[in-house]
């Protein structure tokens, strides 16, 4: 449990570092209102119609395509200082009872790469990133 502390520790001045710079912006900022000042502002762009109106439904697949190939880098992020290692520096990496050397991080990552990129040749195919 002592391990945890720490982490505790940092949770606890965080919030109160930033319900400090809250509260002090509250305090000491400036308090001018107003019509203009109050209305909705949106980029620069006023603002037309309703907020909730229907958008497309490819806005939404575009968005989690997005998500689906951000989520990759995730993946290949710890992968690469991993495959360094092995391939410059002649490590190998233990897997349960047996290790694994260069050649089979590089297929396992090629394997990876080539299931989102079917992933992404389905997409095209389906014309998801047509916008007619």
């Amino acid at each position: 449990m002592s391990s945890y502390a720490a982490i505790l520790a940092v949770i606890i001045l965080a919030t109160l570092i930033a319900g400090s710079m809250l509260a002090l912006a509250h305090l000491i900022g400036p308090k001018r209102a107003g019509r203009v000042k109050d209305a909705t502002y949106e980029s620069g762009v006023p603002v037309v119609g309703d907020a909730r109106r229907r958008f497309n439904v490819r806005f939404y697949i575009v968005a989690m395509l997005f998500l689906l190939f951000d989520v990759e880098v995730v993946f290949l992020w710890p992968w690469a200082p991993v495959y360094f290692g092995a391939a410059v520096r002649g490590e190998t990496v233990s897997a349960g009872a047996w290790s694994v050397g260069k050649g089979f991080l590089l297929a396992e990552m090629v394997v990876f790469l080539l299931i989102l990129l079917v992933g992404y040749v389905y997409a095209w195919r389906k014309g998801v990133f047509r916008w007619d």
